[in-house]
């Protein structure tokens, strides 16, 4: 797996996830759909790899610029 997820965007996916996990435990979304989705977005985090972002090409991670 090659890692497709930048710094940035890892955040953005922990705190989507963070705010539907504190909606979720307030009953203002429910269902397992709703518990699938925070585990998706928390797991693509953790592992930096987004199966879609492979499948269309997308990168997110900054490249270093070694050339001085």
């Amino acid at each position: 797996m090659k890692k497709n997820v930048g710094v940035k965007d890892r955040f953005i996916r922990f705190g989507i996830a963070f705010i539907a996990i504190l909606l979720y435990f307030a009953d203002c979304i429910s269902g397992t759909a709703a518990l699938l989705s925070f585990a998706i977005l928390a797991l693509t985090a953790l592992l930096d790899f987004c199966p879609l972002y492979g499948l269309f090409g997308i990168n997110t991670i900054k490249k270093e610029n070694n050339d001085k």
